[in-house]
């Protein structure tokens, strides 16, 4: 083993994975891809429908079908993919796998230029996107076996701070190429946002080496054969879960909220940037500025309405975090790109996205965990059949929030009806509060 190899330990080669990796959440899920595509598959008199595989879509509608696609087939694999972390002890081939998936699809991007090309752009998201998800599975998967438990969370919170701060710096070279152009010598008006999708996938690529190198493999000896019964046992387990489930009735409760609101807001989070482009048209780079704030504020949300749930609990937290949601989608609606101050008001809601969009992250996860039982045996299962749930939801909704756009013309009434699963939500909610009150006494 090389010198430097020795030198890193196991754990932060772990957190240099997020470093490698949350640069496409950010640049290519978050920011700048949605607002290269939305600006580049309409014509300069404003015309936005595209014929792909014989049919008519809007350009947004259609790049919404292809993210609902892509978490469909990421939804699909997850339980094949947990189980395959479970009982092999090869993780880190099929970590590889996914991230050279992902990476090289994402530098494919590149050649994605406008309408002529919009079946690269679409066809190489969609892969990227399985890519991205799959290797997380098996990152997550080194977790217990490279840390004990009670440094668990220490090492969580040390992979997101590294994938936090390598995602920024990468986005901020990006960013720096789009406002000045001139300064790199670049004419080509789409060449900024295509190099950083390029720069994404190198950068994915060649930090991964450093845990690909260091992380041990299968240090419980586990059987390395790949065997057809490991693929049933994930969807086993599942179903073993969603029985269980139908006998508790505060956990079920939860989930129909979860899925509600998780179908509103993770599809306003994906479709932010493409809103502001097309409904608001704001330039690229306010957009990304607006991102990255969405990234700023979203910790300062996660820490906040961790310290208010322990003070209300976390069921009425949760009901404000909806509450801010449902205000969101009322103020989106009546964004007037005429108005002067447009802008500003663009900013603001960023923040409140981003206050809300980590908090209900948080939230939602240690919730659920609370309302576990206690059996440590079954939280692995558990969280996977949430895992699975959650992608479900942002399937429809994604799926859904296109299909609204195509039937009503306007991204702002599709927004708008989000509003509706945020209600709802908070209404499937309300009862848990005095559950909520004796379950936290009983701890």
């Amino acid at each position: 083993m090389s010198k430097w190899k020795k030198k890193i330990k196991p754990l932060y080669a772990w957190a240099m994975f997020d470093w490698a990796n949350s640069a496409y959440a950010l640049v290519i899920s978050s920011a700048i891809f949605p607002i290269f595509y939305e600006k580049v598959t309409k014509t300069p008199d404003g015309n936005d429908k595209l014929i792909f595989l014989g049919h008519e879509f809007l350009n947004t509608e259609l790049y919404s079908y292809a993210l609902a696609f892509s978490f469909l087939i990421v939804a699909l694999m997850s339980p094949i993919l947990s189980s395959i972390a479970d009982y092999t002890g090869n993780k880190k081939i099929f970590m590889k796998f996914f991230t050279y998936l992902g990476a090289i699809s994402t530098m494919m991007l590149f050649f994605f230029k406008g309408r002529d090309t919009v079946h690269i752009g679409l066809i190489f998201s969609v892969l990227a996107s399985i890519g991205f998800w799959g290797s997380l599975v098996f990152y997550n998967a080194f977790l217990p076996e490279i840390v004990p438990k009670e440094k668990q969370d220490y090492a969580s919170a040390l992979g997101f701070t590294f994938g936090y701060i390598g995602s920024v710096l990468l986005m901020l070279f990006n960013l720096s190429m789009i406002m000045f152009p001139e300064w790199y010598g670049i004419k080509d008006p789409t060449l900024p946002s295509r190099i950083s999708f390029l720069s994404v996938g190198i950068w994915w690529l060649l930090f991964a080496q450093i845990p690909f190198a260091v992380l041990p493999d299968n240090i419980y000896d586990k059987p390395t054969p790949f065997k057809k019964s490991i693929l049933l046992k994930g969807y086993q387990k599942l179903f073993q879960v969603l029985k269980e489930i139908r006998h508790k009735p505060y956990l079920r409760r939860f989930l129909y909220a979860f899925f509600l609101y998780s179908f509103a807001a993770q599809t306003i989070f994906y479709v932010a940037g493409i809103f502001g482009s097309k409904e608001l048209g704001l330039p690229a780079s306010k957009l990304i500025l607006t991102i990255l704030l969405v990234q700023l504020v979203g910790i300062v949300g996660a820490m906040s309405f961790a310290k208010i749930s322990e003070k209300i609990g976390n069921i009425s937290a949760l009901i404000i975090v909806l509450l801010i949601w449902s205000a969101i989608t009322v103020l989106a609606y009546f964004l007037d790109k005429n108005n002067p101050n447009v802008e500003y008001w663009f900013y603001f809601l960023g923040g409140l996205v981003g206050l809300v969009m980590g908090s209900i992250q948080t939230l939602s996860r240690s919730t659920y965990s609370k309302m576990l039982p206690e059996d440590p045996g079954v939280h692995t299962t558990y969280f996977s059949f949430y895992d699975v749930f959650e992608k479900i939801a942002i399937v429809l909704g994604t799926f859904a929030f296109g299909y609204l756009e195509w039937i009503t013309g306007s991204m702002k009434a599709a927004i708008l009806l989000m509003m509706t699963f945020f209600i709802a939500s908070i209404i499937i909610l309300y009862p848990l509060k005095k559950y909520w009150v004796k379950f936290s006494r009983a701890w």
